[in-house]
């Protein structure tokens, strides 16, 4: 489990986390989304031991990360910018990894050639294209056997066919070994078909964690009419999140389940009710379209 206790980093004055608290399950794959510049890839350079923060705690199983090299080899991190020595082949980086990984696995690394075929194994990283380095870095990455993944915009760069194969081998590897896996990325529709955790960063902070389900389940959006085209006057604790009108037809954006909020509204006898699901884009708008302009942006 990913602990991060009231986390705070400075830049030169510059608060980049400012009391950042995230909790991220064992064998999850949790999706971490947020405007440019809220904290994202700070928070994973943290979590990769990388910085090391001003105040608060970074665990992982119980134990602090920094300057931990026994903790540090069961994480293996693939940044929105990848890097890679000078020269250096995916065959090189194989055989850097290995040394760092006890865990590596050479029968996988060879299986793994098959479905990243299209990378030249012997060609020098920074001589591929950007996609054909990020099915490097996924090939090298699914070798090390780590237990706990941590990706910063990890499928920007592959063709669609390739996106779907990626998040299959990782999908595999939560269900077969327990891998957890935290993601960055701007993609809500696709974090929400592979993620069962999200939470949403600004200003360095976590102004949402919740699991999917709990998201999904809790937020409901109400197209309803009323006999009258105005709508009457709604309950004064019904937790109304958004309301908007097309001619007769009233869609209300409610927090709660979709059984209680048409119980709910079924006294005022409207003609027509229906309670629909929220995609997850849908669900961050309506919870924080009052929290921050730049959060409304990036999920608009």
């Amino acid at each position: 489990m990913i602990q991060v206790n009231n986390v705070v980093k400075q830049f030169d004055g510059f608060t980049a986390l400012d009391g950042l608290t995230m909790s991220v399950p064992t064998g999850s794959i949790y999706g971490l989304v947020g405007p440019n510049g809220a904290g994202k890839s700070t928070i994973l350079r943290h979590l990769s031991g990388v910085y090391r923060q001003d105040s608060g705690e970074i665990l992982i199983d119980s134990e602090p990360l920094y300057e931990n090299p026994a903790l540090k080899s069961r994480v293996f991190t693939i940044p929105d910018e990848l890097y890679y020595f000078t020269s250096a082949s995916t065959r090189d980086m194989m055989s850097f990894y290995r040394g760092f990984y006890p865990r590596f696995d050479m029968k996988r690394y060879d299986t793994l050639r098959d479905i990243f075929s299209n990378v030249k194994e012997k060609h020098p990283i920074r001589r591929l294209s950007k996609g054909m380095q990020k099915q490097s870095a996924f090939w090298l990455a699914l070798c090390c056997r780590p237990d706990y993944l941590l990706l910063d915009e990890p499928v920007d760069g592959l063709d669609p066919v390739m996106r779907r194969q990626v998040w299959s081998l990782l999908l595999s590897d939560v269900a077969e070994y327990g891998t957890t896996v935290l993601v960055s990325s701007h993609n809500l529709r696709e974090l929400e078909d592979v993620c069962d955790h999200v939470g949403i960063l600004n200003r360095g902070r976590v102004l949402l964690e919740r699991s999917l389900s709990e998201l999904q389940g809790n937020v409901v959006k109400l197209q309803i009419a009323f006999q009258s085209p105005e709508a009457p006057p709604l309950p004064d604790d019904l937790n109304l999140l958004h309301a908007a009108r097309t001619g007769r037809v009233h869609t209300f954006i409610v927090r709660g389940t979709a059984e209680v909020v048409t119980r709910r509204m079924a006294p005022y006898a409207p003609i027509l009710m229906e309670a629909l699901p929220l995609t997850l884009e849908e669900i961050f708008i309506y919870e924080l379209g009052g929290e921050d302009y730049a959060v409304r942006e990036i999920i608009l």
